[in-house]
């Protein structure tokens, strides 16, 4: 159900357009009313209302003004607001509208009908901002998460495969400034509760969290898994002009935790990482919110890495970019032989340092999030893992020793490869099987080979190589092979000329595409159109 505020300084215009529609019929709910901007601010902030109509003129705060400070704060469509106005105060709608108002009525014509109108209007708006993101996560998430796993672990092999695969995934980094926080949710009551219930109470929250985070500044969200996060704030310019974030990153994590806790009775504790100035320093922060993270408590959940690090204290994070070439290599290729080596090399490095017990910690728990992430389905894959175990792959956060942790990390081990033993065979064709769905989406890109090896990560070489034994045409053929099929769809429908396809479809000129065109099909585009129209 929707969510609806009314905003208007008289109050018989409100009881009218709360009487004037059978809201609940529609799928609506009035969630309150307020007599001023600034009021409605607050309600907006507290109940996150989908619509809010509002009169433009008030007193304390105007319309006005209420929807650019919402616009200042929670972007350019949350919430969609329907302004009511009147004939002397029309200049003002001109304005409104720049802030992407999505309607606006004139309150001496406002009738059922045209509310209702302007409502449906609205509602249809929510539905295709909603199905435009769930478009958008359902083609990103496979390589979501696994991009921003290697960001915050430094595992991007070069600046080119990061710049390459965010493009991809229409991420924006064009930044000046980066935070990082590393927290875990937390609950009185949810230990207590069934693991599906436990699972469907934090996969709700994490969703609201994301939420609620965008909603104060540009911001990316990891899930690590059910109950840890990391968030990526970003500035428009960096550390010199930003001395106070720590206390403004507190206060917005605080008032997310106040109303997680309202809603869920869940909270959290977080660690903030220092500001840096480059995506690819994002990693620092992360490992610095981490450090952060350990000192937090009950009563002190939020915690700045500046004020729980002195000069010489021991970093207590574990840097996984130190096995970051191996690691890669053995979850891209299900590489067993490798994630084993890696694996005995980290448990021996814990073992000869049985004082690190907060180093190691950190290790292990950083190799359950590769796997949980990098791994398709990684959730479910490693949840089975332990599923003998009454705290599932949660039990790592139980292990009260260094020696226990690597017990634990020696189990989870091998699980990990008897995985990757039953994959390996297949992973090679999967790879070319993904490759070719990327080039079917991109057919209007240019598509060449060291930027699709980039994307996934793996050597131009390797590519090539892997399409030529799992496939029946090289790399290039096959992608002239599809542009061809896709241009002969565009030219059938008669409304395109053979140099606008050309154009379309990423060829450098139309010449080209002739001569790609009559090498695949035996003719030459100018020739397909002949034959279609006789």
């Amino acid at each position: 159900m929707y969510k609806l505020l009314i905003v208007d300084d008289e109050p018989l215009v409100q009881v009218g357009i709360k009487s004037m529609l059978n809201w609940a019929k529609m799928d609506i709910k009035v969630i309150g009313t307020a007599g001023n901007g600034q009021a409605a601010l607050k309600m907006i902030y507290e109940q996150s209302p989908d619509i809010v109509i509002t009169d433009v003129k008030m007193p304390v705060m105007s319309g006005l003004e209420l929807v650019r400070k919402c616009r200042e704060q929670y972007g350019d469509e949350y919430p969609y607001f329907i302004i009511l106005t009147s004939y002397e105060d029309f200049h003002m709608v001109r304005e409104a509208l720049t802030y992407q108002v999505t309607d606006y009525l004139v309150k001496m014509e406002l009738t059922p009908p045209s509310l209702t109108e302007a409502v449906e209007r609205v509602l249809k708006r929510i539905q295709e901002s909603a199905n435009r993101n769930r478009s958008s996560e359902s083609i990103a998430h496979p390589f979501y998460d696994k991009f921003f796993i290697c960001l915050i672990n430094n595992l991007f092999e070069s600046e080119e495969q990061f710049s390459l695969q965010s493009q991809d995934l229409n991420l924006d980094f064009h930044y000046g400034g980066y935070v990082c926080c590393y927290g875990e949710m937390t609950g009185n009551q949810a230990d207590s509760l069934p693991k599906e219930k436990q699972l469907a109470l934090f996969s709700t929250s994490m969703q609201m969290l994301k939420e609620l985070a965008g909603k104060y500044r540009p911001c990316f969200c990891l899930s690590l898994d059910t109950r840890h996060f990391a968030l990526i704030f970003c500035y428009e310019a960096g550390p010199a002009c930003n001395p106070a974030y720590g206390v403004e990153l507190k206060d917005i994590l605080e008032n997310i935790s106040e109303t997680l806790t309202k809603y869920y009775n869940v909270s959290f504790r977080c660690g903030i990482g220092n500001m840096v100035d480059t995506p690819l320093a994002i990693c620092d922060s992360y490992q610095c919110s981490r450090q952060a993270s350990i000192s937090t408590e009950e009563q002190i959940p939020i915690v700045f890495f500046e004020e729980c690090i002195k000069a010489d204290a021991r970093h207590n994070s574990f840097n996984m970019s130190l096995f970051k070439q191996d690691l890669t290599k053995a979850f891209e290729e299900y590489d067993a032989e490798i994630l084993n080596r890696t694996l005995d090399n980290l448990c021996e490095l814990f073992l000869s340092h049985p004082d690190h017990f907060v180093q190691a910690m950190d290790g292990a728990c950083n190799i359950l999030y590769l796997s949980i992430s990098l791994l398709q389905d990684g959730e479910a894959i490693v949840s089975d893992f332990f599923r003998d175990n009454p705290d599932g792959y949660r039990s790592i956060y139980k292990q009260a020793t260094v020696e226990q942790i690597v017990n634990w990390l020696s189990s989870f081990k091998r699980h990990l490869c008897q995985l990757f033993e039953s994959h390996h065979k297949d992973y090679k064709n999967h790879i070319v099987a993904n490759v070719k769905k990327y080039i079917n989406a991109h057919l209007k890109e240019h598509l060449s080979l060291n930027e699709v090896a980039a994307v996934f990560g793996i050597s131009p070489n390797y590519l090539s190589q892997l399409f030529s034994k799992y496939n029946n045409t090289g790399f290039s053929e096959y992608i002239n092979t599809c542009k061809v099929s896709e241009s002969k769809r565009l030219l059938a429908e008669g409304n395109l000329k053979v140099y606008e396809v050309a154009d379309m479809l990423g060829f450098e000129s139309a010449f080209y595409f002739s001569k790609v065109f009559k090498r695949v099909e035996g003719m030459s585009p100018t020739e397909y159109l002949n034959n279609l129209l006789m």
